[in-house]
């Protein structure tokens, strides 16, 4: 059926499809709005389309071998010409949709996002989760959707609708994980982002992978700032780190690995060769990442840090910052667990009460932070007994760990007050490097 026997009155989830197939998506599936796993997106859907009740998850199939190769170059064109793709084919569906009277939009499939609301949440639309509740793949351990039939070699797409399809006509999640447990995502990661016991150190990955992204950027646009001169720059930036960062505003910013999606062998239409010989595979596939000598970017004293001198001593660990610094108490609570370090943790057993006053931009006021066997837990509200209590100013907090404020200055001046060992205190900065 071509898309252009549709009409205005009704569309089944079958034409749909075919006009996202017809538009150049690989597979595409659909999800209410009243799912709860969209739940935590409602808000910013609705705001998107205030008559939403549809979402069209899809999917568009890269080429693996340029994601495969050392060569980043090749790698992220591929990224960048099937994100164009992505983009294309969401405007595509929109302007069918349009013609016949559905209300719809197509949130981008990476950038632009809202950078005003930097560094919260600054994109509009979460993919991932959506796609997974579409049916279209399940996240592994590397925190990419992996579909069952073309693996993690996939970019997502979604288009909000006020269409309303009938329950039996929307997707579900899959049954099975396609995942293969194989860990071969483990052994490439350059900075141990991906945790063979499935947890994942988001700062490692965003420092590195997307360095020359939005936190990287403004990392490298302050290392401009400090510096006296031409020379004291390149002291701090080589020639080729600036040739890169170039690049990536002239062409489109560029990742540094994504070697978890290269060395991913989930998928039918990807599985084969390694089945057939999975040493042939690793050596073909995962050992050119690994012994790519290359420059890692680490916050110090990370365990990421760590990580390169231990597993890949021929790679050069550089220390640097991204800019994952909060702006106010919801963004100091909200982003503890992406820059927490569990290696740094390892030893440390206590609960943490925080009390700050005066936050006039979000409101928040209270929380417990219980760091135990190399794990943290934030909850709003203070629970249970205290190894440490803080009150704090919230403007002074949040300047301090924006390196902006003294903490002994804030002590000192009462600014913040301090209940129970200042060891503790000391430990539970250690977990978090800026």
């Amino acid at each position: 059926m071509s898309s252009a026997t549709l009409t205005p009155t009704h569309l089944t989830a079958a034409q749909i499809r075919e006009v996202c197939i017809e538009a150049g998506a690989d597979d595409v599936g659909f999800v209410s709005i009243e799912r709860p796993e969209v739940a935590d997106q409602l808000e910013d859907i609705r705001t998107l389309l205030p008559t939403a009740r549809t979402l069209i998850a899809f999917v568009v199939r890269m080429n693996r071998e340029p994601i495969r190769t050392p060569a980043r170059s090749l790698a992220n064109m591929e990224f960048h010409e099937t994100g164009d793709v992505v983009n294309e084919v969401g405007r595509r569906v929109v302007t069918l949709l349009e013609r016949r009277g559905v209300r719809a939009i197509n949130p981008p499939m990476g950038f632009p996002m809202e950078m005003d609301r930097f560094p919260g949440k600054v994109w509009m639309v979460s993919h991932k989760p959506i796609a997974v509740a579409a049916g279209l793949g399940h996240m592994g351990i590397h925190r990419m959707v992996i579909h069952p039939k073309f693996g993690n070699f996939i970019l997502l797409g979604t288009i909000v609708t006020d269409l309303e399809l009938a329950a039996e006509e929307e997707g579900a999640a899959i049954d099975f994980n396609p995942c293969l447990e194989c860990k071969l995502c483990v052994a490439a990661c350059p900075v141990g982002a991906v945790a063979a016991d499935g947890r994942f150190d988001f700062s490692a990955c965003y420092t590195h992978n997307y360095r020359e992204f939005m936190g990287g950027f403004t990392d490298w646009t302050e290392q401009i700032a400090d510096s006296k001169n031409a020379h004291a720059y390149r002291a701090r930036v080589n020639d080729s780190e600036s040739a890169s960062m170039w690049q990536s505003l002239s062409f489109g910013a560029n990742y540094k690995a994504a070697y978890c999606m290269a060395v991913c062998p989930a998928g039918e239409d990807v599985i084969g060769p390694f089945q057939r010989d999975r040493k042939a595979f690793v050596a073909d596939v995962v050992k050119p990442l690994q012994q790519k000598t290359e420059t890692v970017y680490v916050l110090a004293d990370s365990d990421a840090e760590k990580h390169v001198a231990k597993r890949f001593p021929h790679k050069s660990a550089k220390r640097v910052g991204n800019s994952l610094r909060p702006s106010h108490v919801r963004g100091f609570l909200d982003g503890m667990s992406l820059v927490f370090q569990p290696g740094r943790a390892a030893e440390l057993d206590a609960t943490y009460h925080f009390t700050f006053t005066e936050d006039d931009v979000t409101g928040e006021s209270e929380a417990t932070v219980v760091i135990r066997d190399g794990t943290i837990s934030v909850r709003r509200g203070l629970h249970g007994d205290a190894d440490v209590h803080v009150t704090a100013d919230a403007a002074t907090w949040i300047g301090y760990l924006r390196g902006e404020r003294n903490i002994i200055w804030a002590v000192l001046t009462r600014r913040v007050k301090v209940n129970g060992p200042m060891a503790l205190l000391q430990a539970f900065e250690r977990c978090f490097p800026r």
